[in-house]
């Protein structure tokens, strides 16, 4: 997970104003796990980030979203131009940028990217010989960069990189974290869009029932809650999971941080347990019972 200081200062912007010809219907709406693509990734990273804006089309039509909606204010300036908005409505003082048609949010690596920002302007992978403008870093600083390259025309992010501190992340870094490169997985065709959804059921995350007792019981108005949680999720992503989907828990149950149990609450998994490490690792299947200390034992 992002270090607190890092994440405080970290948004996320998610580009969805793409034309999607090749596609030919809009990707962002595209059913991905039982919802639109766009909220699937949305959800994905407010798991990581306090933030999230979506840059959409001036006239681009998309779901309710848990994150800051912004649009083009001139339509399909290519990633540049979504980079350049979503920087600009951003409170962070850098963000990850990616699009609405990659699926498989691999949240180690997005992490690592951002461990890397202090002495650089942007951190961008270099995968398979090519630079992934939209799975990197951007400090806020660059917007001025890339206005001008808009003003110019030039609608292509590698030419900011020379201009700039740039952190070009080799592909034996990202294989340590993401060995098949699926964070780089497009989908631009039909066909993508089928292969990545066979690879998503190959590879389907885990997920856990949360249990609510006591004062969260009320608070929440149900009992349990299903969440859907990152490959290799710590109890730390089902608290950030829960604060998403539950709000009204975050400073009453769990802390503002979202990352830990309020002092007065702990929490027990599959009745065998308690758990206080916000690092101990949760399974597939895992039922989380969330209950106040004293109630704990």
């Amino acid at each position: 997970m992002i270090g607190e200081p890092a994440k405080n200062n970290a948004t996320a912007v998610i580009l969805a104003g793409g034309k999607s010809s090749r596609m030919g219907r809009p990707k962002a709406l595209l059913p991905f796990d039982n919802d639109p693509l766009i909220v699937h990734i949305v959800r994905a990273l407010k798991s990581m980030f306090a933030e999230a804006v979506v840059v959409a089309a001036p006239e681009q039509e998309l779901p309710p979203l848990p994150a800051l909606l912004v649009r083009d204010e001139v339509a399909y300036q290519g990633p540049v131009g979504g980079i350049y908005y979503g920087l600009k409505a951003a409170q962070g003082e850098f963000c990850f940028v990616t699009s609405c048609d990659v699926a498989f949010t691999n949240l180690s690596l997005i992490s690592y990217l951002i461990s890397q920002i202090s002495n650089y302007d942007v951190v961008v992978p270099h995968w398979q010989e090519r630079f992934q403008p939209l799975h990197a870093v951007y400090r806020r600083s660059v917007l001025p960069l890339l206005k001008e390259q808009l003003e110019r025309g030039e609608l292509r992010p590698i030419f900011l990189y020379d201009k700039v501190r740039t952190r070009k992340v080799h592909e034996d870094e990202i294989r340590r974290l993401d060995p098949e490169g699926l964070s780089f997985l497009n989908m631009n065709t039909p066909a993508d869009y089928e292969q990545a959804l066979k690879r998503w059921e190959e590879n389907r995350p885990p997920t856990c029932t949360v249990e609510l007792f006591g004062v969260a019981r009320l608070l929440a108005k149900t009992r349990e809650v299903s969440l859907a949680l990152p490959q290799e999720a710590t109890l730390s992503h089902v608290f950030s999971a829960l604060a998403e989907q539950v709000p009204v828990l975050v400073g009453r149950v769990i802390n503002r941080d979202r990352s830990s149990l309020v002092s007065g609450y702990t929490c027990n998994v599959n009745g065998l347990d308690f758990v206080r490490a916000p690092s101990a690792i949760i399974h597939s299947g895992d039922k989380i019972f969330i209950l106040s200390a004293d109630a704990g034992g």
